[in-house]
């Protein structure tokens, strides 16, 4: 696994897929986006304007993860304020707690027992409808909305 430049890592076939599917679900893609999606309705449920909460916490979302891609959490640490800093570190743990983690190890087992598998190829014609259902969902949200909108001015999207 990996790219030969920077270097590869021995591991198995079956290791390396429950790993990729566990990352997309519970980091990656799933707890990213639902992080994103609750602070962004926290904040506007809260009376703050949709574009402020989009930029707080989708937008800037981007240059925290370069840090941390460049410098690991260290890194990035130390290149936001004290203030940032402080907070991070005492009430991160707050949201995403030891519950989280248990939820993250059944999807796991899920994983790894084949439930999720049998889930997304069991039915495959129910499985599709299913995506493109929650697809509209998400497409229909006001961060997206708003998104759309931010993104547009700033030239990032037609």
């Amino acid at each position: 696994m990996g790219s030969t430049k920077v270097g590869v890592l021995e591991t198995t076939f079956a290791d390396e897929t429950e790993e990729d599917l566990f990352g997309e679900q519970a980091v990656l893609v799933g707890g990213l986006m639902y992080l994103i999606k609750n602070g962004f309705d926290v904040l506007v449920e809260n009376g703050y304007p949709p574009e402020l909460a989009y930029f707080e916490v989708l937008h800037e979302m981007k240059l925290i993860v370069d840090l941390v891609y460049s410098s690991g959490l260290t890194g990035m640490l130390k290149a936001v304020s004290d203030t940032a800093k402080y907070g991070g570190i005492t009430r991160g743990n707050i949201v995403i707690d030891e519950g989280v983690k248990k939820r993250m190890e059944k999807l796991l087992a899920e994983i790894k027992d084949g439930s999720f598998a049998q889930e997304w190829t069991g039915n495959p014609e129910q499985s599709k409808k299913k995506l493109e259902k929650m697809m509209k969902e998400i497409e229909n949200l006001e961060i997206e909305k708003t998104g759309k909108k931010i993104r547009k001015l700033a030239g990032l999207e037609k």
